[in-house]
């Protein structure tokens, strides 16, 4: 297995990693389901759809080439459930969105966590053995902090969020070391929990857990520093910040005010993928907390909820705008989330999605390179 493509990521032109399930998997899924097809067939035909989404990246301009979370129905709860320690399960009722609800599913601590045996290394494998020699396999993950932030912690296990956060931060090292041997370059954190500091309401809902929203930020940072302090130097990590994305709606909104300081001042990752796709997302005003010149900046400014294209001009002006708080050499651009954090997949059509992937690498090449 060759390990020699270039990590120079984030690139100028990048996207957060998800995109619409093909209704060939989808249907695989309900046979696998109801015992129609066996688990090696389904895995065979995503893994045919999976090379067929690798060349179509290709196609449109990429450089850093995903799975596209085919084989996952959650963008966390797949990977957390692969932990030692943690267990999936059936809720009373899914997450509210805006007028939606998602399925009724969520994740719990039910012994010590640990890292061993997890499918998804074997998910990069694939994905990096079909991507060749002139592209970048970017894996995605969920962050630490979507465990910690459940607020449902295991009182037989763990007494003390500290305590979690002590194995849940060894098993990540694990994780991150092993996603490493197995060839890997570019890894994603993912993470909605930072949203909830971005309005009154969002703190409330962590008061009302009994969470201190002040120990909470700091320990977040703890998790998400402890997590990579070890991974290697040619190993880039990038976290992507989401206010929610379920069926082209969201959960959250607010600007970055409130996690500035954390968010621009004390995380140790090499990039941040931050939505800025609308009013929602506030200014760039809370840039200006950036104190790294090796940080890199990638703005969500491309919405992957609708299939309309953004006006080229009024995205270059942004990204300008943008520029009085962050140098242009340390800026990219991509879609502000994937276009299928769930299996269901946001409103828009595949036509749609390819374009808008298009629509980035065009205006970074535009912005960058001109």
């Amino acid at each position: 297995m060759s390990f020699t493509q270039t990590t120079m990521a984030p690139f100028k032109g990048d996207h957060v990693g998800s995109f619409l399930r093909p209704e060939r998997i989808k249907k695989a899924r309900i046979s696998r389901d109801y015992g129609e097809i066996s688990d090696y067939e389904l895995k065979k035909i995503e893994d045919e759809e999976i090379i067929k989404l690798v060349e179509k990246q290709k196609q449109a301009g990429l450089q850093s080439i995903t799975d596209g979370d085919l084989r996952r129905a959650w963008w966390h709860f797949d990977f957390l459930e692969g932990l030692i320690g943690v267990e999936g399960y059936e809720t009373d009722s899914g997450i509210q969105f805006e007028g939606v609800e998602t399925k009724a599913h969520s994740v719990r601590v039910v012994g010590k966590i640990d890292f061993s045996d997890h499918p998804m290394i074997d998910h990069y494998k694939f994905l990096h053995s079909v991507v060749g020699e002139n592209h970048t396999p970017k894996f995605t993950i969920p962050s630490p902090n979507m465990l910690l932030a459940r607020g449902d912690i295991n009182q037989t296990v763990y007494n003390t969020e500290e305590e979690l956060l002590e194995d849940l931060t060894s098993a990540y090292q694990k994780a991150i070391q092993t996603f490493y041997e197995a060839g890997c370059r570019y890894l994603q954190l993912d993470d909605t929990s930072w949203a909830g500091f971005f309005s009154e309401e969002g703190l409330q809902k962590m008061r009302n857990k009994g969470q201190d929203p002040d120990k909470l930020r700091e320990l977040f940072v703890q998790a998400v520093n402890d997590s990579i302090s070890e991974r290697p130097d040619d190993m880039v990590i990038t976290m992507h910040i989401c206010r929610g994305n379920f069926r082209s709606t969201y959960l959250a909104s607010g600007d970055y005010e409130a996690v500035s300081d954390a968010i621009f001042g004390k995380l140790n990752v090499d990039g941040l993928f931050l939505e800025f796709d609308d009013e929602r997302s506030g200014s760039f005003d809370p840039l200006r907390k950036v104190n790294r010149s090796d940080l890199h900046i990638v703005l969500g400014l491309i919405t992957s909820k609708t299939g309309k294209l953004e006006d080229k001009e009024a995205i270059k002006k942004r990204i300008a705008e943008a520029a009085d708080y962050v140098p242009y050499k340390q800026l990219c651009l991509s879609p502000q989330c994937g276009f299928a954090s769930t299996e269901e997949g946001n409103l828009l059509s595949e036509e749609d999605q390819w374009a808008k992937i298009r629509h980035v690498v065009e205006l970074s090449n535009e912005v960058w390179t001109s």
